[in-house]
């Protein structure tokens, strides 16, 4: 028994060291991403002489309950094996093996915290994992304009002069005076609001607010990338992909067909990059999803000769007939009727519109004993140049 108390007093005296250089380390972490070296080896060190030292004393623990028990102390001078039951002691005190099953005394553990749980300290990486969303960056491609109103209005010069041969003696009779019209870009209004207890934001060892806010706005840009594409215009962007399909300027949009009903061929995309107006050819790029880039990677000309070319140096991009390929997963997958790849300018084809950036109010009082967090931004998008851009139709 003095053994097991000296034991425990060791073991606490090692723990509050522990604690002490563990805490220090953590610190040292908060502080300037890093701890000391010498720091970290000491930690680990007393980790080790705890851990040595709660082996010990459990095996003692173990040899004093058995030897204590009634049995073996009213039996032992009869026992014709007592000295071999002996060496069995000494056996488990120097190799911790052999003599008691585990259901036979307590024992010290970790996956207990009152029976020395408490004394084993996690760690916390200071990676975490994440999960990946994949999104359409059109705000990389698009044309970006911050307004201090509701609205972007953009001219429209979109009618021409009349004009015509005459002779010396010919009358000239008045022509046609072009006119201009106006293209309006509303706003519309993001919103998240969550919230925290003010004890969580209080004693968190991480910034909470700030990782609040990086997932909201994460979060409100895979939104909008999806407007941008996809939306329907009503109390959000309208995308580029939601235009009646035709060639009148403006509210059209030329759609070219795949020649096969249900995937994509080389022979389609070539007309689709040749419906395009020679001026948007030089800033001209493809936008597709992940699924559609892969059925693109596989189509060959006439020669056998791939048409699709990755990117072989690093920041190098992956090309189609000589333009760049973006990669926007909110474009459909190849399909029936799909609208699965679109060529163009889209410097000059789509505008977005913001009206300032992410706002954040704090609010303390609304729901106690939580802070809420109003978080809003206010965006708008829409096609402002129909013929700068056409679209691959999957159909026959």
């Amino acid at each position: 028994m003095e053994e097991i108390k000296q034991l425990v007093e060791e073991l606490n005296q090692a723990f509050l060291e522990h604690r002490s250089k563990n805490d220090q380390r953590l610190s040292e972490i908060q502080k300037k991403g890093y701890a000391d070296p010498v720091l970290e080896e000491q930690v680990d060190r007393i980790a080790k002489e705890i851990q040595n030292l709660t082996e010990v004393k459990q095996r003692i623990e173990k040899v004093e309950t058995k030897l204590n028990r009634p049995a073996m102390a009213e039996h032992e001078n009869l026992d014709p094996h007592s000295n071999a039951r002996k060496q069995a002691v000494v056996h488990y005190l120097r190799k911790g093996e052999g003599l008691l099953s585990a259901d036979e005394v307590k024992l010290l553990s970790s996956d207990s915290d009152p029976d020395g749980g408490y004394w084993m300290t996690p760690e916390i990486s200071e990676r975490a994992v994440q999960k990946v969303y994949e999104t359409s960056p059109m705000r990389n491609i698009a044309t970006v304009e911050t307004i201090s109103s509701d609205a972007l209005e953009i001219p429209e010069d979109l009618n021409e002069a009349d004009s015509g041969w005459t002779s010396e003696r010919a009358s000239r009779p008045e022509t046609n005076t072009p006119q201009i019209g106006v293209r309006r870009i509303p706003v519309h209004e993001l919103y998240a609001m969550p919230k925290a207890t003010q004890t969580l934001l209080d004693d968190s060892r991480i910034d909470v607010e700030t990782w609040l806010s990086m997932k909201i706005a994460d979060k409100m840009s895979r939104i909008e990338n999806s407007s941008f594409v996809n939306g329907d215009g009503s109390g959000k962007p309208r995308g580029i992909l939601t235009y009646l399909a035709g060639t009148n300027n403006p509210g059209e949009v030329q759609q070219i067909n795949t020649g096969n009903a249900s995937s994509l061929t080389a022979d389609g995309l070539r007309t689709l990059f040749y419906a395009l107006k020679s001026p948007y050819i030089p800033n001209a790029r493809w936008l597709m999803s992940r699924s559609a880039i892969e059925e693109v990677s596989k189509l060959k000309d006439s020669s056998g000769s791939y048409i699709w070319q990755p990117g072989f140096q690093e920041g190098e991009p992956q090309t189609l007939l000589g333009h760049p390929i973006e990669r926007m997963e909110d474009m459909p997958q190849v399909a029936a009727n799909s609208l699965s790849v679109a060529f163009g300018d889209f410097s000059q084809a789509y505008t977005i519109v913001d009206r300032m950036g992410l706002r954040v109010l704090r609010d303390p009082f609304s729901s106690k004993p939580f802070v809420l967090f109003y978080t809003t931004k206010r965006t708008g998008g829409d096609v402002t140049n129909f013929e700068a851009f056409a679209i691959q139709k999957t159909a026959a």
